[in-house]
């Protein structure tokens, strides 16, 4: 009697298993490719989102993956001033796109979890006032 493993793709010459972490980091580079978004983000920790960078592209993404179907939930930060519900749509579209075409898993939810808004800081002359002051 043949063992069929439940979770994995069996083919003539064995099995085909994709890990989560796999998924993550597809879903991770297809929403940072967007324009318009900071970054990932790890959390909502004590109230702040940290941005991650793109190194820790998982960190941001969870998803679920069953036998032929994926649902992911990416968390991140947006650029200020940008259109949250248009940046939102086509993160949905790319990482659905990019996950079904890499790996044949039909994607049946991307939610998308704004955490933060990051602004554009000009930090030197903050300092300069600084030392101003103490003169």
């Amino acid at each position: 009697m043949e063992m069929i493993a439940p979770d994995y793709e069996r083919t003539d010459l064995g099995t085909i298993e994709i890990a989560p972490e796999v998924i993550e980091v597809i879903a991770g580079l297809a929403t940072i490719e967007v324009d318009g978004v900071a970054g990932m983000s790890g959390g909502l920790s004590s109230g702040i989102a940290e941005l991650l960078g793109r190194k820790n592209l998982s960190k941001g993404v969870k998803v679920e993956v069953g036998q032929r179907e994926a649902a992911v939930d990416v968390s991140i930060i947006v650029h200020y001033g940008r259109k949250i519900p248009e940046i939102s749509s086509e993160i949905q579209r790319n990482v659905k796109r990019s996950i079904e075409s890499m790996t044949g898993l039909n994607v049946v939810e991307v939610n998308v979890h704004i955490h933060d808004v990051h602004f554009k800081t000009n930090e030197k002359p903050e300092e300069e006032e600084s030392h101003a002051r103490v003169r």
